[in-house]
């Protein structure tokens, strides 16, 4: 599911649970992406996931 278009002022807050960096909503607007760290936080059900242990690797 998307983030909608409310929630997108949320990402001038949010940042990188283990850097602390900035983040970017993916491509296909299903993930939020820290390049530093090279994680993928999933958004799930309109909520970013921000846990570190639930993160992905990205490449």
């Amino acid at each position: 599911m998307a983030i909608s278009e409310e929630s997108l002022n949320i990402l001038d807050i949010l940042a990188c649970p283990r850097c602390k960096g900035d983040i970017y909503l993916n491509k296909t607007e299903d993930g939020l992406i820290c390049d530093q760290c090279k994680l993928l936080y999933e958004i799930r059900d309109g909520i970013p996931v921000m846990l570190i242990e639930e993160a992905k690797n990205i490449k």
